[in-house]
């Protein structure tokens, strides 16, 4: 299976941490493989919060989009339509920072869907880099208010 986020309708492709249709984002790619979501993301050097280390802001924002495809895969899954097919949007985000997160090197994430429902999905979500855990999050996750699709063209 392609990224999970690959799967979304052109519609609501422009996030800024994952829209693969935003040029100037992440592009945050995360692949669902046996019940885990994972990523990889190296930082650009503006990603700096003092020399040597990403800002903090920057691992929000991968964690933040990261739990999000975590929620639509496994809502997914668990409902048994294609991955993609539902969106999801972060209700709640607690992120403790474990340790500097230094920058110049590849990041892995890690989610894990801990509660799944049809509304709402509870994920836990491990920012790695150089094989030490730096950031580890819960998110709770809500499926994508109606409000949020763009009107039907036509």
């Amino acid at each position: 299976m392609g990224a999970i986020q690959d799967a979304y309708a052109d519609d609501v492709g422009h996030c800024y941490g994952c829209g693969r249709l935003n040029p100037h984002g992440h592009r945050l790619k995360s692949y669902w493989r046996d019940g885990v979501a994972e990523a990889r993301h190296t930082p650009e050097p503006f990603h700096t919060a003092i020399p040597g280390f990403v800002y903090g802001g920057m691992i929000a924002s991968l964690i933040d989009c990261h739990a999000t495809g975590t929620a639509a895969a496994a809502a997914a899954e668990a409902a048994g339509v294609p991955v993609g097919s539902l969106r999801f949007v972060t209700a709640r985000l607690e992120i403790d920072y474990l340790a500097p997160t230094p920058i110049g090197c590849e990041l892995t994430l890690r989610g894990v869907p801990l509660e799944v429902g049809a509304r709402k999905v509870v994920a836990e979500v491990t920012l790695s880099a150089r094989g030490e855990a730096r950031a580890r999050a819960r998110a709770v996750l809500v499926r994508m208010p109606e409000t949020m699709t763009p009107p039907a063209r036509g």
